[in-house]
């Protein structure tokens, strides 16, 4: 059972410090009044947890599905494909589209024909979507922001890619960070930046 870090008196319903989680008070009462002397060892622990999050080792991304390689770190070197919803390291999809050089283009995984209009991969995209595919959602969002085969729309874009990151996708943080930090279609940020980009 707890105790009040100021009071003494125990209890269940003892609510911690929201900044340290290392004390507990019974009422806000008591909180202020052991505030000053908690203060320092506060900001010290808030600043570890805030470290410790900020620094976590995240769990690495997923192989390439057909050479069950470690896909790369940077965007350019892996492909997301639309219609199975795999991303596929690019040393995959070159080697696709050498074998396939005079037929037609096939997904690496699927083999499903590959888009060959805007409309057709936004379709894909959009079914993708539907199913929560964070991945899905930052691509679209990104043809959004670009304006390729959709209107240029930044409020579309900034709301898909806030939806990918909700699901975890990286790069959609990443995306959502430069837009606060350059104000490019929203007012220049740069909390709103750096917490993304964080």
């Amino acid at each position: 059972m707890s105790t009040c870090a100021t009071c003494g008196k125990g209890g269940d319903d003892l609510k911690a410090c929201t900044a340290c989680k290392l004390v507990k008070y019974c009422n806000v009462t008591c909180q202020k009044a052991h505030r000053p002397k908690h203060k320092k060892e506060c900001k010290k622990r808030a600043a570890e947890i805030f470290d410790e999050a900020l620094f976590k080792t995240l769990p690495p991304k997923e192989n390439c599905p057909i050479c069950l390689l470690r896909l790369p770190c940077i965007a350019s070197g892996m492909q997301y494909n639309s219609c199975c919803g795999k991303i596929i390291c690019c040393g995959c999809v070159h080697a696709n589209a050498i074998a396939r050089q005079s037929t037609e283009q096939l997904c690496p995984f699927c083999r499903a024909p590959a888009a060959t209009l805007d409309k057709e991969d936004i379709e894909r995209t959009n079914k993708r979507i539907e199913v929560g595919d964070a991945m899905a959602m930052y691509t679209l969002g990104c043809r959004y922001h670009h304006g390729r085969g959709v209107p240029k729309d930044s409020n579309k874009a900034l709301e898909l890619w806030h939806q990918a990151a909700k699901l975890g996708c990286a790069e959609s943080h990443q995306n959502i960070g430069y837009v606060y930090f350059n104000g490019e279609g929203v007012e220049k940020d740069t909390q709103k930046a750096k917490y993304h980009w964080e």
